[in-house]
């Protein structure tokens, strides 16, 4: 089962890619005491990701940024295939970027899927979600195939204004 509105963030280790540096982190820390957007993408380099997904947090970062929200990208990706994506799309200081390699948080979430029909493995939903202090506020997952309701403008709008 997926996790719910309501529900805390589950805490484990990750990678965090920040102006080309990787760190571990707990997502228990990443998410405590502020209010932030993840989403999430199957896979780094690949097509909408690359050219609609993380490109539309990039291009409104500013707009997230001047509401007092973290944003982070979540991909179940080693940490230097992160690191060289987020070089190669111009990703801004300060917008993470969440390597996953073993798929821990995102199991751990309950958002999984089995990519393995083409030849990806397992792989995070394409998601998108609001916390506050680390509780989910709006949780918003595509249908298989879709992006919709996930990208950079669909959660500035859902989070209004």
């Amino acid at each position: 089962m997926s996790i719910q509105i309501g529900q805390p963030l589950p805490d484990t280790e990750i990678k965090a890619i920040d102006d080309g540096r990787i760190e571990t982190a707990r997502t228990g820390a990443l998410f405590a005491g502020r209010k932030a957007v993840l989403f999430a993408v199957p896979g780094a380099f690949t097509p909408t990701c690359s050219e609609k997904h993380l490109p539309g947090y990039v291009q409104h970062y500013d707009a997230f940024r001047a509401r007092g929200l973290a944003v982070y990208c979540l991909a179940v990706n080693d940490a230097y295939v992160m690191q060289a994506w987020a070089a190669a799309q111009n990703v801004p200081s300060g917008l993470l970027l969440l390597a996953d390699g073993n798929a821990d948080f995102t199991r751990a979430l309950g958002l999984e899927r089995d990519g393995s029909a083409y030849g990806m493995g397992l792989r995070a939903r394409r998601f998108a979600l609001y916390a506050e202090d680390g509780v989910v506020r709006q949780l918003h997952v595509e249908a298989p195939g879709e992006f919709r309701v996930s990208g950079a403008e669909a959660m500035l709008a859902a989070l209004g204004g």
